[in-house]
């Protein structure tokens, strides 16, 4: 079954504004010309019927002697059938019968007074009543006539008829003028009244244009300063309470957003100054712990391990601590050092790191021939292969294959837009958003074209809770209970989202693809220019 296409709707206001204005126009346009044409055509038949009955039967009457009405004493009047109008029609019926005929061509019955009608038209004029009144018919041989019937004095039926042609040619005269003139009527409105609501909806489209201006600028962070505001008018219109209830909201918004940033900005402060502070009290706990382990006297086994889990726990906060500071330092827009990183070299180092800590896994490579180099600080990079690793260590059970591929390319070479060729990936985050569904971190938006280096981390492990994608690059985020039910203890839940922040840092995105035996996280950076470090 073929589908009804639908007419297109116009979308914006102006359109349909103009639109509504053209068709109210158009059905006015046409009641006018409806009426118009069905009160002449009622004047025009009415005239017509006047003169019919003007004419009467004395042209029928006349057929039945040649034109001549002599005194034959049989009833009939006298008349002078030559001053009756061009095309009458006249007809005598005897039993039902059409016995004579005639029609008036130039004003002379002697002219014509015969005229050619098929049986149809001897069935029409047959069953045309004989009571006086006007009817219509329609004869093949002359068209459309009005035509009345009346008893004859000799037991005969007298038709007259007057053709209707005049009228119909005058209809549609009127008809042709109204529908070129309602035509040009609409075109002319329609142009006009697109111009006139195009005026009249400026402010309105001033007003769209900012909220536009507003709607692409990113709000999640950082400050924000917004746009200048809608343009005021007149406060009694409907545009004019819209402009004003828009700016004083972006008002609200943009109070909101200062004090916002000031908050997040006092927070950042805090933290930063609370992990400076913390590190010399913590260093001095674990130095003060290892120190009271090396004392050659006797001393009690319970205070032994005592002094170890705090040295332990010390060693544990510090680097909790330094953390912090990392994320804070990150937050606050500190530069990264800039310079060739080696990242063949990083994923060797790491994975062999990984092996030794790790060796109830199984860990595998996958290297490119040709080293893969980006700009960006060495340290930093290596931390982020370090926990995308330790992740997998502690979160999967024992014999769990890990696998580390590093290639350089572009995304997106197989699948559709926004799917990574070889992750499987798909969707791309929210501005503004820290995490999207798949656990994407938006980044610069690099890694959708050439000169990306891809790096990912991949294991056949139970994968994270659906539940916990959406946040898993979130601080304090700790799913190892979940992934790995025999995990116990663990870190701050700080890794992953050290590894996001770093990797923003350097211009790329980190992105994770998740579900029962496949869980990947996947690191794009841009290659960038590495001699310019």
């Amino acid at each position: 079954m073929r589908r009804v296409r639908r007419l297109p709707r116009p979308r914006t206001l102006r359109a349909r504004l103009t639109f509504g204005l053209v068709v109210l126009l158009a059905v006015s346009c046409a009641a006018v010309g409806l009426a118009a044409v069905v009160e002449l055509n009622g004047f025009l038949t009415q005239r017509l019927d006047e003169q019919l009955a003007q004419v009467g039967t004395r042209f029928p009457e006349s057929l039945e002697h040649k034109g001549v009405l002599p005194d034959d004493h049989d009833g009939d009047e006298h008349g002078d059938t030559r001053r009756l109008a061009t095309g009458t029609f006249g007809a005598r019926l005897l039993d039902g019968r059409v016995t004579h005929k005639g029609l008036i061509r130039s004003g002379d019955p002697s002219a014509d007074l015969d005229v050619d009608l098929t049986a149809a038209d001897r069935a029409r004029l047959a069953s045309v009543p004989a009571d006086g009144r006007p009817h219509t018919v329609d004869l093949s041989a002359l068209g459309d006539y009005r035509v009345v019937a009346s008893a004859g004095r000799d037991r005969d039926v007298l038709i007259s008829g007057l053709p209707l042609e005049p009228v119909e040619a005058t209809v549609h005269r009127l008809e042709l003028v109204a529908g070129i003139v309602f035509g040009l009527a609409l075109v002319v409105t329609g142009v006009a009244g697109a111009l006139w609501v195009r005026w009249s909806l400026r402010p309105l489209s001033r007003v769209a244009a900012t909220a536009t201006r507003v709607s692409e600028l990113p709000l999640a962070s950082g400050v924000v300063a917004l746009p200048a505001r809608a343009p005021e008018t007149d406060p009694r219109g409907e545009v004019g309470r819209v402009a004003g209830a828009f700016n004083r909201m972006l008002g609200h918004v943009e109070d909101a957003l200062t004090k916002r940033h000031a908050s997040e900005e006092r927070l950042r402060r805090f933290a930063a100054d609370a992990s400076h502070e913390l590190r010399t009290p913590v260093a001095s706990v674990r130095g003060h712990a290892e120190l009271a382990l090396l004392h050659p006297g006797p001393v009690p086994a319970q205070v032994t391990r005592a002094l170890e889990r705090i040295a332990a726990e010390s060693s544990r906060m510090g680097e909790m601590v330094d953390d912090l500071l990392l994320l804070a330092r990150l937050d606050a827009g500190r530069p990264l050092e800039r310079g060739p990183v080696d990242l063949t070299r990083l994923v060797l180092d790491a994975v062999t790191d990984a092996r030794a800590a790790g060796p109830d896994h199984r860990w595998a490579l996958d290297l490119p021939e040709e080293p893969v180099t980006v700009p960006g600080d060495t340290h930093r990079l290596h931390q982020v292969l370090a926990n995308l690793l330790a992740n997998a260590r502690l979160h999967t059970p024992a014999g769990t294959k890990v696998t580390v591929t590093l290639d350089a390319g572009t995304t997106g070479e197989t699948g559709g837009p926004g799917e990574d060729a070889k992750t499987g990936f798909t969707g791309t985050a929210a501005d503004g958003d820290r995490a999207s569904e798949s656990g994407e971190v938006p980044g610069t938006g690099t890694g959708t074209g050439a000169g990306t280096a891809r790096l990912s981390v991949h294991d056949d492990g139970r994968g994270v809770p659906e539940d916990l994608r959406p946040g898993v690059f979130e601080r304090f985020t700790r799913a190892e209970h979940r992934r790995r039910p025999d995990a116990s203890g663990g870190g701050a839940g700080l890794g992953l989202s050290i590894v996001a922040a770093v990797v923003e840092a350097h211009g790329g995105r980190v992105v994770l693809d998740s579900r029962p035996g496949a869980t990947t996280f996947t690191v794009l950076l841009p290659l960038g220019d590495v001699s310019s470090g």
